[in-house]
């Protein structure tokens, strides 16, 4: 398997786990908005890429 597969694949999940990461009650609250649209930038790019790596593997062969 295509290791920058695996690669963007741990950075969907790395995008999801900024989506779901609970800062209220910490010092860190007041960026919680910057981490969640992050999270959701990570995820629609990361799985844009591999949707097109898929494509064009399907075209290959």
């Amino acid at each position: 398997m295509d290791k920058l597969a695996l690669l963007f694949l741990a950075c969907v999940l790395a995008g999801f786990a900024l989506i779901k990461l609970p800062l209220a009650g910490t010092a860190l609250a007041s960026i919680a908005p910057v981490t969640f649209y992050i999270g959701i930038l990570s995820v629609l790019v990361f799985s844009l890429i591999l949707i097109f790596k898929g494509i064009l593997a399907l075209i290959d062969k």
